[in-house]
């Protein structure tokens, strides 16, 4: 190795570890970090890192860093918790890229007279975001499951096809000028020759691990073995076509994330590590490539660009793929259409298309694309990026959990009543069997013992609004519940008590104990007495809701139910008023005060908004 290159190479590796750990204190995604150290080592200011500075070897070091990115995100998405959100990443995928890359074209040729094929080409990499910028901000950005599972299932497709797309573009279209039939075939051919590889690498990688050569206990072994797939698919399928190592990483990521391996915890484990080193050094190296002046030279057609892509295509590309999906939220919908920063494919290719450019004397072309790509990501990486958390803060996509204690029949039960109304709702399960068919009814399933410090930390528990144990095992429940309380002062903590012997136990110690008995006594005469109210309570969060509330509003305070029948959307009324502890059914003279609970029953969407006009603040 180079002397020179040596401390290159130390300073990206240190100052990327470095800042990841400034990132995680910060809750800031690490990828801006990244961008801000890439430009400082790069020829704009120090001057460390350069075109020059890795040679022929840039494209290699790239590409199997994009393969291990890119695998270890496919291997995590399960195919239980894409079909959660199957409609919207099938949208995002599909429909959305389309309008994305022609938007993007149609903008690149209309604001800075660029031919059609090099707009194309650089509409085609901007579809791309991928885990590169996606994972960092999941990371410091709580949302539900779907949203997670529609923007990581977006990254990791748009990524192969962007990049295989943009590839034929550029070869196809710029290059030889072949037409579109040829583009198509050799997309298709490209995509075809990517999932083969990963399909062979995952049979002979499974095969390896199944064997005898690989004991069930020897971690390590399955850890560099899963590693191999995503090296070896890649490397076999660029030496058939270039671009499909890509296709092939991910085809292979999520088979092998699909099966049924032993050490899954520690493989994931390992590639996140292995992802989080590869991820800094890669990234630092290409925003350390970036042309300012290339940028610059552009001008204001490039702002309006950036403007088109982050106000216009973003936004209605989100609108339609969640159109019609009631399971994403308004603010969860906004949140989509606001965060979409570009990542490595882009930057990784339009720089190796551009010095393509320049030696074939198409100079103003390659300027062209690397000012645009890069102008793209360093401003949504910066604005989307960087500003990701206070996004979802102000959005509110970020929910408090509620953790619940064991998965068979009451925790299910129970967690399909909170998530119909909305909640989020993590359970913690300790058998397999329990967990993998929980997880296939559509359940967020955190797998470990519910009584374990470490398994409550890594479900969320610091994060929970509420906590609740369900299993069958009093001791069980009552352990779990003193750590919620004790360890991570959840204040809202319920448990299920099978022996009423214990109820007093329970309440010793600041837990609402539900005796199993009583309850199941009460529902039995609930439903002979009042099978109407029953009924339809069982159904709540189908097309009605029950909600209770506290009165925050500054402007609703001090005014009674009569005065407020305006600000009470239709198709809901106040049924209980709560006071310091009393409950009372309001008539229309009765004056609510801050502090105040009030209970709504209606129309869903009703209850809602008069959730929102009566407590407006957390």
């Amino acid at each position: 190795m180079s002397s020179s290159l040596l401390p290159v190479i130390a300073v990206i590796l240190v100052s990327g570890l470095a800042v990841q750990l400034l990132a995680h204190r910060l809750r800031v995604p690490s990828v801006i970090f990244y961008l801000a150290i890439g430009v400082v080592l790069g020829p704009e200011v120090l001057g460390l890192v350069t075109l020059e500075t890795f040679g022929d070897g840039l494209e290699i070091i790239v590409g199997l860093s994009v393969a291990i990115i890119v695998f270890e995100g496919a291997f995590a998405l399960r195919v239980d918790r894409i079909r959660r959100a199957s409609t919207v990443s099938l949208r995002l995928v599909t429909v959305s890229a389309v309008v994305m890359f022609l938007g993007t074209a149609a903008a690149v040729h209309t604001f800075t007279d660029g031919e059609w094929e090099i707009a194309l080409l650089i509409g085609a990499l901007l579809v791309a975001t991928g885990p590169t910028v996606i994972t960092p901000i999941l990371n410091v950005v709580r949302v539900r499951d779907h949203v997670a599972t529609a923007l990581e299932t977006e990254g990791i497709v748009n990524d192969v096809t962007a990049a295989i797309v943009a590839v034929v573009i550029f070869e196809t279209l710029l290059l030889d000028d072949l037409g579109v039939p040829a583009t198509v075939l050799s997309f298709l051919q490209r995509f075809g020759v990517g999932i083969a590889a990963g399909l062979l690498a995952t049979v002979i990688i499974y095969v390896l691990l199944d064997s005898d050569l690989v004991p069930e206990r020897d971690v390590q072994a399955s850890q560099f073995l899963v590693l191999a797939a995503a090296i070896g698919s890649f490397a076999a399928a660029e030496a058939v076509a270039a671009e499909a190592g890509i296709a092939a990483a991910a085809t292979s990521g999520i088979l092998l994330g699909n099966l049924d391996l032993d050490n899954r915890e520690e493989i994931e484990k390992f590639a996140q590590n292995t992802t989080t080193i590869v991820l800094s050094f890669v990234f630092i190296s290409l925003a350390a490539l970036i042309d300012v002046e290339a940028i610059a030279a552009l001008g204001a057609g490039v702002i309006a660009i950036v403007a088109v892509i982050m106000l216009v295509l973003r936004p209605l590309g989100a609108f339609i793929a969640t159109l019609g999906v009631e399971r994403f939220t308004r603010p969860e919908r906004l949140f989509i259409a606001s965060v979409g920063p570009r990542g490595i494919i882009p930057a990784s290719v339009a720089t190796l298309f551009a010095i393509e450019l320049e030696l074939a004397g198409s100079v103003a072309a390659g300027e062209l694309l690397v000012g645009t790509v890069f102008a793209v990501i360093f401003a949504t990486v910066l604005v989307e990026a960087g500003f990701a958390r206070q996004i979802g803060e102000f959005l509110g996509v970020s929910p408090m959990r509620t953790i619940i204690i064991g998965g068979g029949r009451v925790g299910q039960a129970l967690a399909t009543r909170l998530e119909n109304r909305g909640e989020y709702v993590v359970v913690v399960e300790s058998d397999p069997e329990v967990v993998e068919r929980a997880r296939s009814e559509g359940y967020t399933v955190y797998e470990g013992d519910g009584s374990d410090t470490e398994t409550l930390r890594g479900a969320g528990i610091e994060d929970a609004k509420r906590f609740i144990a369900t299993t069958g095992d009093d001791d069980i429940n009552l352990l779990a519940c003193q750590l919620a309380i004790t360890k991570f002062d959840v204040e809202s903590v319920y448990s299920r008590v099978n022996d009423p012997d214990n109820v007093d136990a329970f309440d010793s110690i600041g837990v609402t104990g539900i005796d199993a008995s009583t309850a199941t006594a009460v529902a039995i005469d609930d439903e002979i007495e009042r099978p109407a109210l029953t009924h339809w309570m069982n159904e709540l969060g189908d097309s009605h809701d029950v909600q209770e509330v506290e009165v925050t509003s500054q402007k609703l305070a001090g005014k009674t139910i009569r005065d407020l029948n305006a600000q009470i959307p239709d198709g809901t009324f106040v049924a209980v008023v709560s006071r310091d502890g009393e409950n009372r059914v309001p008539s229309a003279d009765s004056v609510l005060e801050i502090g105040d609970y009030v209970t709504f029953i209606g129309d869903t969407d009703a209850v809602r908004r008069a959730m929102d006009r009566f407590h407006p603040h957390d």
